[in-house]
C-alpha cells in the first residue's frame, strides 16, 4: 500500500514520526509502530525497490522466528562511544582521531538494524577510527547542527585538527565489513606515514607498542658492522614498508644491535645475527620473529601474513616490556673504532729491561 498524508493539516502525524522536511517517506514494515526511513533515490524504481527490501525482511524474520525488536545503537556496545551534545566538541572536534559517527533515533528501523554492525565495526577499528553514536531525537543541538534529516545519517570527521570543512558524509556500505573497509582506505588517504623511531628511552617503546595495535621492533646491525649508507638502505626498507602499511597505525622503533640487552633477550633476538625483527602485541603480550630475509620483499611477506592472521607467535618473557636503557640517539654519521693512546714502547722496553738487570 502507497499513501500520502498532509503534514500541515496533520501535524500530530508529522510530530509523531519524526517529520522535519519535506517530502518524508517511511516505510511501514514489520513493525508499524516503528517505521523506517527511506533514503534512497526519489524515483518509482528506487521506490519499489525499498519496499521490497523491506517486505524481503519480513518474510526472512518470519520464517526464521526471529521478532522485531528495539535494539537501538546505544545498546551496552561498550566499544561504540556514546555521545551526546555536551560532551560531542571535547571528545570529537579536539581529537586528533578520525571518527565515523552515527546519528541515530531509537524508534528507527534501519537503525536497529545498523546497531550490530557498527558495534562490530567499532571493535575493528579499534586504536584506528573512533567510532561514536549519538541519539538525535535528544540531543537535538548536535544533529541540527550537522544538518542530520533522516536516520540513521553517519558523518565522518576526518584525522587531524578539525573545523567546519572536517566533516563529510559516509558513502559506503551498511554491513560491518563494508564500514571498516571504507573507514580503512579514508584514514590511508590522510593519515602520514610513521616516524620510523630509533629506541632511545622507555618512553620511546611505550609510545610505538602501547598505543598501537602492534609494534615493529627492528634491530640493526652495530654501526662499525654496518656504516651509515648501509644503516640508511634498511631505514629506507622500513620507511617504505611503513608507508605501504600505514593504514593499520602500527608503531615502528629500531635499536642498534647490543644498545638494548633487555629488548635483545625477551624478544629472543640477535642469536641468529643481524638485522633482525619482532613484532609486538602488547595487549595479548605476544610477539612474532622475522624469520626469513631481512629485505622488502621479505618483511612484506611477513608483515602481510600477520595483517591475515597467519603466522606463529610466542608469549613474550616476564609477560611485560623489558627495562630500556636511556642513550643517545645516532648522530647519522659513520662510526669509527676508539683512538688509542700512543704509548712509546721504548720506554716500556727500557723499564722490562731494567728490571731484568
Amino acid at each position: 500500500m502507497v499513501g500520502a498524508i498532509n503534514v500541515d493539516e496533520h501535524k500530530s502525524l508529522g510530530a509523531k514520526y519524526g517529520v522535519k522536511g519535506y517530502p518524508t517517506i517511511k516505510i511501514f514494515g514489520a513493525n508499524k509502530q516503528q517505521p523506517d526511513d527511506y533514503n534512497g533515490a526519489r524515483s518509482a524504481h528506487g521506490i519499489i525497490e525499498a519496499a521490497f527490501s523491506s517486505l524481503r525482511a519480513k518474510v526472512n524474520e518470519q520464517l526464521s522466528g526471529k521478532k522485531s525488536g528495539r535494539g537501538g545503537s546505544k545498546g551496552d556496545k561498550k566499544d561504540v562511544i556514546e555521545l551526546t551534545d555536551s560532551n560531542f566538541d571535547s571528545l570529537v572536534l579536539s581529537s586528533e582521531d578520525m571518527w565515523l559517527v552515527e546519528f541515530y533515533a531509537p524508534w528507527c528501523g534501519h537503525c536497529k538494524n545498523l546497531a550490530p554492525h557498527w558495534a562490530k565495526a567499532a571493535s575493528e577499528l579499534k586504536d584506528k577510527v573512533k567510532v561514536g553514536a549519538l541519539d538525535a531525537t535528544v540531543h537535538t543541538i548536535k544533529s541540527n547542527q550537522y544538518g542530520v534529516q533522516g536516520y540513521p545519517t553517519i558523518k565522518v570527521f576526518t584525522a587531524g585538527k578539525k573545523d567546519s570543512s572536517s566533516v563529510t558524509d559516509y558513502a559506503g556500505g551498511r554491513t560491518a565489513s563494508d564500514i571498516v573497509t571504507w573507514a580503512l582506505d579514508k584514514l590511508a588517504e590522510n593519515v602520514s606515514p610513521p616516524e620510523i623511531k630509533q629506541i632511545v628511552s622507555e618512553d620511546t617503546l611505550k609510545e610505538a607498542c602501547e598505543k598501537h595495535p602492534l609494534c615493529v621492533v627492528s634491530v640493526l646491525p652495530h654501526i662499525l658492522d654496518c656504516q651509515s649508507t648501509c644503516r640508511n638502505d634498511y631505514l629506507d626498507i622500513l620507511n617504505k614498508l611503513g608507508e605501504k602499511y600505514k593504514n593499520k597505525m602500527w608503531g615502528w622503533v629500531w635499536t642498534e644491535a647490543g644498545s638494548q640487552p633487555d629488548l635483545e633477550y625477551v624478544l629472543e633476538i640477535g642469536g641468529f645475527g643481524y638485522p633482525a625483527m619482532a613484532v609486538v602485541n602488547t595487549k595479548k603480550m605476544k610477539y612474532s620473529i622475522l624469520r626469513g630475509s631481512f629485505s622488502l620483499d621479505g618483511i612484506n611477506e611477513f608483515l602481510r601474513d600477520l595483517s591475515f592472521g597467519r603466522g606463529s607467535t610466542a608469549p613474550l618473557k616476564g609477560a611485560s616490556l623489558p627495562k630500556i636503557e636511556t642513550i643517545e640517539p645516532w648522530n647519522g654519521l659513520d662510526g669509527h673504532l676508539p683512538e688509542e693512546d700512543d704509548v712509546d714502547l721504548s720506554d716500556v722496553l727500557l723499564d722490562d729491561l731494567k728490571e731484568e738487570l
